[in-house]
């Protein structure tokens, strides 16, 4: 008779449930945008306080996001935000920033995890255990809770940065290239936020170096 655990799917199999000791998940938001950082976010939860309702950030409205986030903070055994600034997106590209803020975010954790499950299908440089998991924002809990928590923050910076420079729109797209943005970089030209290696914004530099 086959047990309940051969009878996973084999890529939940290949997941380390079991691994001993603290499980931090990791995830990142803003590798699309055309402005601001990229941020990273390590979570570890509490198995003694469980959160409902966790699930991929891109899945959740904004009030929902907001409740939750501040939930994980006051529940989770610690969290840890990091950031990749814009100069060292154009420096790097934008992967290897990615990389890097996943990176400061698991070391700037307050507790050392035995295991580190990171969303997508790529792994920063690590001293710990790692896995990379495709879809892990929506198979594992500390990693919905990692990309809620990356989410809320990257909004609020993009709100702040929207009062600096609100030709742009920054509260509504959040940096994204909606045709709303795209048409304020072709009239503006670019701000300091904007990202200088993604080629909408290297035309509008263009455009406005040739006007």
């Amino acid at each position: 008779m086959r047990s309940r655990r051969s009878s996973k799917a084999p890529e939940q199999l290949a997941l380390h449930w079991s691994t001993p000791g603290l499980l931090a998940g990791v995830d990142e938001v803003g590798r699309g945008p055309l402005a601001g950082p990229v941020v990273a976010a390590a979570v570890i939860l509490d198995d003694l306080r469980p959160i409902k309702g966790l699930r991929d950030s891109k899945v959740l409205g904004p009030a929902r996001r907001e409740r939750l986030d501040a939930e994980i903070r006051a529940k989770a055994l610690c969290v840890s935000l990091a950031e990749a600034s814009v100069e060292e997106i154009d420096r790097l590209n934008i992967l290897q920033a990615t990389l890097l803020a996943m990176q400061r975010a698991v070391e700037g954790l307050r507790l050392t995890p035995a295991h580190v499950l990171v969303d997508g299908n790529r792994l920063p440089r690590l001293r710990v255990s790692a896995e990379a998991v495709v879809k892990g924002d929506a198979r594992v809990a500390a990693i919905a809770a990692a990309s809620i928590v990356a989410k809320v923050h990257r909004d609020a910076l993009l709100e702040t940065l929207h009062e600096r420079h609100p030709a742009y729109g920054f509260a509504g797209h959040k940096g994204y290239p909606t045709p709303e943005h795209l048409a304020a970089l072709r009239a503006h030209g670019a701000c300091a936020a904007h990202r200088r290696s993604f080629a909408p914004v290297r035309e509008a530099l263009a455009l406005q170096a040739s006007a």
